[in-house]
């Protein structure tokens, strides 16, 4: 349903655009933040600028400074709750809206310092408390399976088998897992050296059955990988490469996370992030200290770590009503 109504807005206008690419510029170099918070707050602006440029922005009136409330130059606090009531009936999550506010907050704070509004109508509303759905993860046999799966006799497969052992075994994010250098690899001392969130380094141990894999597509696979064919000038710097010798995507691990879960008969739900739920969640069933698991996982704050006692405890319910006799 939400994906009909988005099709169905107009081309965001050209004035909207300059304004969308001006404030994540400014908010870039005031806050450092990353490409995919970047992205996402350029698809909320754009969604709210089409919107504006339809159905929600034409004969509003003026704003309290006499701004006509057209695109996001324009728009006030009453226009704003319209839009808000648009996605609640497209289908749109508390979530979402929230992060939507977020970046609204810093847009609309933007409009009000560059003289654009005269005042700021996101600056008392209160964000939609999203639900905290737990994460979804494998069962240890499920993940045994999908390891099972790549062809390591070829060397996309030691790549694929490498890099599902790493992340089982690390709780790495994707982006940290797909950019991860060369040099952030120690192979002797069993470590690997990751820069995460905030640019935040951190220093998490590897298990001997991910190395061993990882010494395999070391010796054997990336160079068979590199020498594929030619990307253009310069060395990669990054470990894991896909077949043309250039480095592995996000989109490119998903797409084969995806593949082996399929052939290993796993949830077709299953994304790369479901490794890391699993790495946490199995680590903690095994009697693992909460606050070491927030530092292998890279969290700021160990509230965001204690989801997983939630997943870990559920998982034990369902244990106890499986094979306890009065379960």
């Amino acid at each position: 349903m939400t994906r009909q109504r988005t099709d169905s807005l107009p081309p965001l206008p050209d004035a909207d655009r300059d304004l969308i690419e001006r404030w994540l510029d400014q908010h870039w170099s005031h806050t450092g933040a990353s490409a995919n918070t970047l992205a996402a707050y350029r698809a909320d602006l754009e969604g709210f600028a089409r919107w504006l440029a339809g159905s929600g922005g034409g004969n509003l009136g003026l704003a309290d400074n006499g701004i006509p409330l057209t695109g996001l130059a324009g728009f006030d606090r009453a226009v704003l709750y319209a839009y808000l009531a648009w996605r609640l009936e497209a289908g749109y999550k508390a979530r979402s809206n929230a992060r939507l506010l977020s970046c609204l907050r810093g847009f609309s704070q933007w409009r009000v310092d560059t003289g654009l509004a005269g005042n700021d109508p996101v600056a008392l509303m209160q964000p939609p408390k999203a639900g905290r759905p737990l994460p979804r993860t494998l069962a240890e046999d499920q993940i045994t399976a999908l390891l099972a799966v790549p062809d390591v006799a070829t060397p996309q497969g030691l790549r694929d088998r490498a890099m599902l052992e790493l992340m089982y075994a690390t709780g790495l994010r994707v982006s940290e897992l797909v950019n991860l250098p060369i040099a952030g690899l120690n192979l002797r001392q069993g470590v690997v050296r990751v820069t995460g969130k905030g640019s935040r380094e951190r220093l998490v141990p590897v298990g001997e059955e991910a190395l061993h894999w990882l010494r395999r597509y070391a010796d054997h696979g990336r160079p068979a990988l590199a020498a594929s064919t030619t990307h253009g000038p310069g060395p990669v710097d990054q470990l894991f490469l896909a077949a043309d010798s250039k480095p592995l995507t996000r989109q490119g691990f998903w797409a084969l996370v995806k593949r082996h879960a399929a052939t290993a008969g796993l949830p077709s739900t299953l994304s790369p992030h479901g490794l890391r739920h699993a790495f946490a969640t199995h680590l903690l069933n095994h009697g693992a200290d909460l606050r070491a698991l927030q530092l292998l996982l890279g969290h700021a704050s160990l509230s965001t770590t204690q989801i997983y006692t939630l997943v870990a405890r559920e998982g034990l319910k369902r244990l106890h009503a499986t094979h306890h006799p009065r379960g």
